[in-house]
């Protein structure tokens, strides 16, 4: 057995299962101190489901707390820089385009140092030691504990950033290091905001694990604990208290994963409702379409691995803003309603109408409709028919715009409504064969987290003319095989689900971007113990 849990905003959602059988579910009110607000979920779905914690054999979480971090500007580190790029890497220096409240949290003392490589291998300039010892040592008397290494050209090849790494550990032991060929993709100054990004939370994610950690051993669960990646699939708590970026996109993924899995579906467009936002994402034979541009996180262009998620501004909180002599009319004027982008988020509870507030929201609607039964509709004031379809009408509207917006080809999509607000989502959709409501559609999220795998990406440049194609894609499939065997995934179940080639006409030869996808199964699966397991991955 094992639980999925999805760390949100507002509610805390777990389930608990059993093989592919949903035993329990549960949502809880997210918790400012994030380990109490899991540990009140998982005991819910313990005792629903009449489950001792023993039993459980594995617990998958996903949070957005590093999302609303960088969001909110809070719990945040400074950073200290090291960029190996110089002289040729100085023209842009770090953080600039950043959000200047950003820049202020996180900017700290920032280095231009000789190194780095061209793209076809050579060196840019030597490394130089010296210059980097005294680097780390100044990051050291000023009290900077994070730190950030970007080379150009790292994921070609990365043994300057290892070199610095080294020095870092042996100049300043203290120091959180975050090494950006472990991150981000090529392109210097994307991948150098990913990785100051992640080193500015750095401390964070520890926190995080911690809590987490120490929530799951109270209750006596001594499974070992994973969590979800932007991905869609897991990594250890250990390398997310060290990636912590590598997690922050696990809310709309698992919601995607878990759509695929409640409906069987595995190529659809995916609408998760929450209380502020639908996110539209795309699915991809089961897993979320990967974003092939350059993502903005909190104001900052990145290029890590990021679902291609859009978000709209329509949820079950979003405030419909019409005047209330106008609730009883048989005719709106053109622009007599607003419908959000404002929402009570969180507050649904206390300032919905039908729930005894003051506030008219999307969710009030939608009752007097009928077509969701929460609250007391009695507490609605009166509204006319032509006042509710008008404001229905704009939601579908929103909706439509973004499933076509996602779309890549002609035709109607099979659409999959999953999440809280999952009711606002009519039955009809223009652009969409079919809309299906899959059960436990509200925990889809907690879902994808428990039914997750194992993941690993590799990405390399590849000169054809030196390799032949048939023998690197081998390699290539290989390594990715490699790394999820040896992040947990049981070998026999390892599977190549994507490969992406992009040919690089600016490189002699036959030279081409290569990304490999690979999946596997938990070791888990295979009845193995939890203790052994504990001991395989965690010493």
């Amino acid at each position: 057995m094992r639980i999925g849990v999805d760390v949100g905003g507002t509610n805390t959602d777990a389930v608990l299962m059993d093989g592919h059988e949903i035993l329990a579910w549960t949502k809880q009110p997210t918790t400012a101190d994030v380990g109490a607000g899991v540990s009140a979920a998982v005991r819910e779905v313990l005792r629903s489901g009449c489950v001792d914690s023993d039993a459980i054999r594995a617990v998958m979480i996903g949070t957005t707390h590093f999302t609303n971090a960088l969001v909110e500007r809070s719990r945040l580190s400074r950073v200290g820089i090291l960029r190996l790029a110089s002289p040729s890497g100085e023209a842009l220096p770090p953080l600039t385009g950043w959000p200047q409240a950003l820049v202020e949290r996180v900017g700290g003392p920032i280095f231009l140092l000789p190194g780095g490589y061209e793209v076809d291998g050579r060196e840019i300039a030597p490394f130089d030691a010296g210059r980097v010892a005294a680097a780390v040592a100044e990051l050291r008397t000023s009290g900077v504990d994070s730190v950030a290494i970007v080379s150009a050209f790292a994921p070609i090849n990365a043994t300057m950033e290892l070199r610095a790494a080294e020095i870092v550990r042996q100049v300043h032991p203290e120091a959180r290091i975050s090494l950006s060929h472990e991150v981000g993709r090529i392109g210097l100054i994307e991948r150098e905001n990913a990785v100051v990004l992640n080193a500015a939370l750095s401390s964070l994610g520890s926190h995080v694990i911690v809590a987490l950690e120490r929530a799951i051993a109270e209750m006596g669960i001594a499974a070992p604990l994973f969590i979800s990646q932007n991905d869609g699939t897991l990594i250890s708590a250990k390398q997310a208290a060290t990636y912590p970026v590598l997690t922050i996109g696990s809310g709309p993924t698992n919601s995607m994963r878990g759509a695929a899995f409640l409906t069987g579906v595995e190529n659809a467009i995916v609408l998760d409702v929450g209380g502020t936002t639908t996110d539209v994402g795309v699915l991809a034979d089961g897993f979320p379409r990967e974003s092939s541009a350059a993502v903005d996180i909190g104001g900052v262009r990145t290029n890590f691995r990021m679902p291609d998620v859009l978000a709209v501004g329509l949820g079950g909180g979003t405030c419909v803003h019409l005047d209330r002599s106008l609730y009883a009319a048989d005719a709106l004027p053109e622009h007599a309603l607003r419908l959000g982008p404002d929402s009570v988020g969180f507050r649904l509870t206390e300032e919905a109408r039908v729930f005894g507030g003051r506030t008219l929201t999307a969710s009030d609607i939608a009752v007097a409709a009928g077509m969701v039964q929460i609250g007391d509709a009695a507490a609605l004031p009166t509204l006319s028919p032509m006042a509710i379809e008008t404001v229905l009408s704009r939601a579908r509207a929103m909706i439509e715009e973004g499933v076509d917006r996602m779309k890549t080809v002609r035709g109607d999509a099979v659409v999959i409504a999953v999440g809280g607000g999952a009711f606002l989502v009519p039955d009809r959709l223009g652009g969409a064969s079919r809309v299906e409501r899959p059960p436990h559609a509200a925990v889809a999220n907690a879902v994808g987290a428990a039914i997750a795998q194992v993941g690993a990406q590799v990405d390399q440049v590849v000169d054809y003319d030196v390799e032949p194609r048939e023998v690197a894609l081998a390699r290539l499939c290989d390594e990715a095989g490699a790394r999820v065997v040896a992040g947990g995934g049981v070998p026999e179940t390892m599977l190549i689900v994507d490969i992406d080639e992009v040919f690089l006409s600016y490189l002699p030869g036959r030279s081409a971007q290569v990304r490999i996808k690979a999946v596997g199964d938990l070791v888990l699966a295979t009845g193995a113990n939890s203790a052994e397991v504990r001991e395989q991955f965690y010493v």
